[in-house]
């Protein structure tokens, strides 16, 4: 299932307000019904809860009959269609790296109001004589929790020393701690690299492809010594003018005034922040499922089944994803609205016209800087070429440093997660970080397999046999 970025918003009936969408009439409380209807179905919640107990329970006759396995089915479907999802544990308590298992100790390391830098620590007894380089991950701020990347982290974590941006959920961010716009987001990241002293490779995931490049483009243009080696950008909406996908449209469609009246609400008491302007997880969780709504509704009569039949392998499976998918976190309203304008609505990077703090942004400053690029051949969020779009605005880095990877069979979820992502993306990244490693002599190595940028043959890559592009396929999630 398609994962979707915060642009998806869900989707007002026209003619209801002032500019074809409910309004703040609608928006403005939307947040305080959310949570009193949350809170009314408590008690309904907490009765399906026991009735699943007592009709699970092998002392009670009934749980062996059809009956009662209808009714503990019934009453789970109905708790876990109604209960709010908190953040997922990461559960990675070690990995695998040759035969040896080793411990993980997960540990923050680095804290301001809206983020934490997770260092997922791995315990030698013996340090491997292969370099472990560091990677700095930085999880999209779109609406799901870092978590989502799990499968990301544990693909890089036998051979890499792994930290990963953990956003902190709006809602609980007091009002008093300010807002959090994309001008912060860049700043923290400057700041994490500043903390990891420079000798880092850091990849963005999705949403952060354009603060991470705006970040490092402003840290070149000041001659920061901090700089990564290399830059990983994944399925990243650098120029969404490419090939534009409905979830790109719907922003040039609405313009950011709908977005601001009908999106935009109020955390409500008793929340720690209460009353901090906020894209609400509850929207943004209606535009993910609205997207896919009948794969969702065909899911849920799955697991009903599965319960029924005593598959609990398929219903377990189902939970985890569920878990996943349905825990949601409040973004704050300065960040969600400045980053449509500027990326899904101007077009601002790609047409020079960004900006950090009123400093423009430049991509032609970056030199020193190694530059990946992934994308998914089916991508429904990021179009084929709106990542790899970074290439062209980034003139100045040398051709042999540059390389991009178009992935077959994939789409927006696959490239940083899955089979596809464990068996071909992240050997090919790994290989790209370790060939660019402290800038040694391995940097001018070229990459088997790989498309050159300036478009030579790979026809295994997305590229005819003459050099020229295949045309996009269509976009099926």
């Amino acid at each position: 299932m398609a994962i979707g970025e915060f642009v998806g918003a869900a989707a007002a009936p026209d003619g209801l307000g002032p500019i074809g969408g409910l309004g703040p009439m609608y928006a403005g409380p939307a947040y305080w019904f959310y949570e009193m209807g949350h809170a009314s179905l408590n008690p309904a919640r907490a009765f399906a809860d026991a009735g699943k107990l007592l009709f699970k329970n092998p002392a009670n006759p009934w749980s062996r009959t059809e009956l009662g396995k209808t009714v503990a089915a019934a009453c789970e479907l109905f708790e876990r269609s109604t209960r709010r999802y908190g953040k997922p544990d990461w559960n990675i308590n070690s990995t695998l790296i040759g035969a040896e298992r080793v411990p993980v100790h997960i540990s923050s390391v680095w804290e301001r109001p809206f983020c934490r830098l997770l260092h997922f620590e791995r315990m030698f007894d013996r340090v491997p004589r292969r370099p472990q380089p560091k990677l700095l991950i930085v999880a999209p701020m779109s609406g799901h929790y870092a978590t989502l990347l799990r499968g990301t982290v544990e693909g890089f974590l036998p051979n890499h020393d792994v930290y990963i941006t953990e956003w902190v959920d709006a809602r609980m961010v007091p009002l008093s701690e300010g807002t959090f716009d994309l001008d912060d987001y860049i700043d923290y990241v400057i700041s994490m690299l500043h903390f990891l002293g420079g000798d880092v490779h850091v990849i963005a995931v999705c949403q952060p492809s354009v603060p991470v490049l705006a970040a490092v483009a402003r840290m070149e243009a000041d001659a920061d010594p901090h700089v990564p080696h290399s830059m990983v950008l994944m399925g990243g909406p650098i120029d969404t003018r490419i090939n534009p996908t409905e979830v790109n449209l719907l922003a040039g469609r609405r313009g950011i005034e709908w977005f601001r009246r009908n999106v935009i609400t109020k955390v409500p008491f008793p929340n720690p922040g209460f009353m901090r302007d906020v894209y609400p997880g509850f929207l943004q969780l209606y535009g993910f499922v609205s997207m896919n709504l009948d794969r969702h509704m065909d899911a849920h009569r799955d697991l009903f089944l599965h319960l029924v039949q005593g598959d609990g392998d398929s219903a377990q499976k189902h939970r985890e994803f569920y878990d996943e998918y349905l825990a949601v976190m409040d973004l704050d309203a300065a960040f969600y609205l400045q980053t449509c304008d500027t990326v899904f609505i101007r077009h601002a990077l790609p047409q020079g016209e960004m900006t950090h703090h009123g400093i423009p942004i430049d991509p032609s400053k970056i030199k020193r800087v190694a530059l990946m690029t992934v994308e998914g051949e089916n991508d429904d969020i990021s179009g084929v070429g709106q990542t790899e779009a970074a290439h062209a605005l980034c003139t100045n880095i040398p051709k042999d440093r540059k390389y991009h990877w178009l992935q077959s069979d994939v789409g927006h979820y696959g490239v940083f997660n899955g089979s596809r992502f464990r068996a071909e993306i992240a050997p090919r990244i790994a290989d790209f970080v370790l060939s660019n490693n402290g800038n040694s002599a391995r940097s001018k190595k070229s990459m088997p397999g790989a498309r050159p940028t300036n478009g030579a043959a790979h026809g295994a890559n997305g590229v005819a046999p003459d050099g020229s592009a295949k045309p996009a396929p269509p976009a099926i999630g």
